[in-house]
């Protein structure tokens, strides 16, 4: 689970999507490959999420070696068996669920939960959690809280989710506070992007080099 959370962390940013045309999936997964990412996270949402995930894992297998793929929006634990069956290298929730807790250390699978007070971010590292997802990341305190939180807690790991754009003013603001890496969403999946691989994957290479020069900015050191 380590060498998974470290992956998660080189990258800064963890894709997260989901669509109904496994075609599309499968561009925006290559897209962020060939940007150099090696974590996906695919969403949990509708009937034919399940299916979808193996397609995408099967494509992933045999197009992008070395690519994690991780299950989101997931809230118990049969789901959490059912996606690690499939090949599932974490799991990723919106919410603080113990159960989920219990059985992803069961499996030794990463789980990444969902929280929004600190009280929720010390329990879900008693339960075991190495990441915490800060969920909705904007509505729950955005890098104000954060930056709060760190004070008392400098060794929490946290990921915003819901909130995070790829322009650099916001990307600053999220890792001036302290975040290990952010999940970003439909504010770079957007439909004119995804129908268009090359751009997808200019835009995509552009975060990555973005959060690559902020971090270079926060990590010098200071004379």
């Amino acid at each position: 689970m380590e060498g998974v959370k470290a992956i998660i962390v080189s990258g800064g940013m963890v894709p997260v999507f989901n669509h109904k045309d496994p075609e599309v999936g499968c561009r925006v997964v290559q897209s962020c490959f060939d940007a150099g990412l090696k974590v996906f996270e695919w969403t949990n949402r509708g009937a034919e999420a399940e299916g979808l995930f193996k397609t995408i894992k099967e494509y992933i297998d045999k197009n992008c070696p070395g690519m994690l793929l991780g299950a989101g929006s997931v809230f118990d634990g049969d789901t959490c068996r059912r996606f690690h069956r499939m090949g599932a290298s974490f799991i990723v929730s919106p919410v603080l669920e113990p159960e989920m807790a219990k059985t992803c250390k069961e499996l030794k699978i990463m789980w990444i939960p969902g929280c929004g007070t600190a009280t929720e971010i010390h329990q879900a590292y008693k339960w075991g959690a190495s990441i915490v997802k800060v969920f909705p990341g904007d509505s729950a305190g955005g890098p104000g809280f954060i930056k709060a939180v760190l004070g008392p807690m400098p060794w929490a790991q946290i990921m915003p989710t819901g909130g995070v754009s790829p322009d650099i003013e916001n990307l600053k603001a999220w890792f001036d506070s302290g975040v290990c890496c952010v999940g970003m969403g439909s504010k770079l999946f957007t439909n004119d992007l995804i129908a268009d691989k090359h751009q997808l994957t200019e835009a995509v290479l552009n975060v990555i080099d973005i959060i690559r020069r902020i971090r270079n900015t926060i990590n010098k050191p200071r004379f």
